[in-house]
Parts: C-alpha cells; structure tokens; sequence
C-alpha cells in the first residue's frame, strides 16, 4: 500500500480510507470466505476487520508490512467471530472417508470450487486447516488461539486433509472415470 494514502488514512481522510478499502476489499474478503460461509458474516466480519485496521493504523511500525498485518487482523476477526458464535467448539462429524491410496498430484484447481470443498469441513476443522495450512500457524499458536490442545489441533488438520482429498479425488477425478 502506498506510503501517502497509509499516512492519510492517520489523519483520517475519508478518501484516502475509501482508497484502502476498495483496494483491500477483495483480498480481505477472500481471507473471510475461507473461514465463514454466510456473506452476512463475511461483511460482518469485514466491516469489524476495516475498523480495526483504520483505529489501529497509527501503530503500524512498519508500512511495507502492511498487507500481512491487515490480514492477520482480518484472520483475528474471522477467529473472534468464530468463538463469539460458538461455531468453533471443535469437533469432528462422523464422515466414512474411503480416501484412495494415490497422493494426487496436479488437477484443475479452481478456487470457488475448491472453497466450496472446504465448506463441506465442520467449522473446527476448516478453520484449523486456514490457519495451519494457508496462515502458516503453527499447532501451538492455533491451540492457543481456539483454546484447545496441540493434539486437537494435529488430528482436525488430518482429519481435514484426508476429508478435503477425499471430495478433490471424487469432484474432480471421478467425473473422468
């Protein structure tokens, strides 16, 4: 984000704001599609997220790594959403997984089917395997966030992935079959 607008934004013009909004907007709003389902809660979520960016920018050290922490704000929204909602009490759905031995290797990913996929995962599990996976947390950092043990942590990301190859394998190399 441009240094200028960033500095703008401070002193609270309006404009510079609508600027950092529109251009953050769809980023941030992919960030909370991985983790909610309703677009109620998305824009919920996001309009909690760009408060919290606007009123703590002034703490900012430093610009360039404005991305990643507007992001990880937006994720600390998602996750305070999450537990303010009750939805991320962490347990695992009775699933049959007949998971095939082959690791899959290449398909044609496309990112609202595969986010679609990932809305099939209970909320526990969806919401640990964007916080491992796609955030980079590690299972201390994530059972400190959620409240839950590293153990739970490791088995809802495995469970998840074995879930998640699970729907890949059928949606996109059954239909071949």
């Amino acid at each position: 984000m441009n240094e200028e607008i960033l500095q703008q934004c401070i002193g609270n013009d309006r404009i510079a704001q609508r600027k950092l909004y529109d251009a953050y907007y769809p980023k941030l709003h992919f960030v909370c599609k991985r983790y909610l389902k309703s677009q109620e809660d998305i824009e919920e979520v996001l309009a909690d997220a760009f408060f919290s960016i606007f009123s703590k920018l002034p703490q900012l050290k430093e610009i360039l790594a404005f991305d990643a922490w507007a992001r990880r704000i937006t994720v600390n929204q998602c996750l305070s959403f999450l537990r303010k909602k009750e939805l991320a009490s962490i347990s695992i759905d009775e699933f049959e997984l007949n998971i095939p031995d082959p690791v899959i290797q290449d398909f044609p990913y496309n990112e609202e089917e595969l986010l679609r996929l990932m809305d099939t995962l209970p909320t526990g599990s969806k919401t640990i395997f964007n916080l491992y996976a796609i955030e980079g947390y590690s299972h201390k950092e994530i059972a400190e966030q959620l409240g839950i043990s590293e153990g739970t942590s490791k088995s809802q990301l495995n469970f998840a992935k074995s879930k998640l190859q699970k729907l890949v394998h059928q949606f996109y190399f059954s239909k071949t079959n």
